[in-house]
């Protein structure tokens, strides 16, 4: 028996094999922590959408659509105010502030208006992903005024 060569189209279609294989296996072996987590933060984004879809609804008091506009612009927002690089506290706005305003604004928001909107945000979010462009302005510009801020400090600093 001669072994020949594999042809790229072989090989494409085997790394596509062993890499659903891989996918399979991992998802197989979530632990239960794991899954707990996934669900979690499922729940805290559909959540999110929620109170996004609350925001456009009359029947929400102003200061918890004001509350609401703020949290979602920025959970929505594809840059963190602590980018998420940094060692421990990169994940602390994601793990405190975002699950905190989303907890203090269903709060605000009346029960039943809330539950119509989650329900509808699980439809909305099982056809896509939606994305927050004023939340990601809101953010670089606070990272644009923190940057401008250092920069008159040094320079005052070494100007002395």
């Amino acid at each position: 028996m001669k072994l020949t060569k594999p042809s790229i189209l072989e090989l494409r279609s085997l790394s596509l094999v062993l890499g659903r294989l891989e996918n399979e296996r991992e998802s197989s072996l979530l632990t239960p922590t794991r899954q707990r987590i996934k669900a979690w933060a499922d729940h805290l984004k559909a959540d999110t959408y929620a109170l996004y879809l609350a925001y456009s609804d009359p029947r929400v008091p102003w200061y918890a659509k004001l509350l609401v506009a703020v949290i979602v612009a920025y959970a929505l927002s594809p840059i963190d105010l602590i980018p998420d690089f940094i060692p421990v506290i990169g994940y602390l706005d994601d793990l405190l502030l975002v699950p905190a305003g989303i907890a203090l604004a269903a709060k605000l928001i009346p029960k039943g208006v809330l539950e119509e909107h989650r329900a509808n945000a699980r439809l909305r979010l099982a056809e896509g992903h939606p994305r927050s462009r004023l939340g990601a302005v809101l953010v670089v510009t606070v990272w644009v005024a923190m940057a401008l801020w250092l920069t008159s400090l040094v320079r005052r600093r070494v100007h002395r």
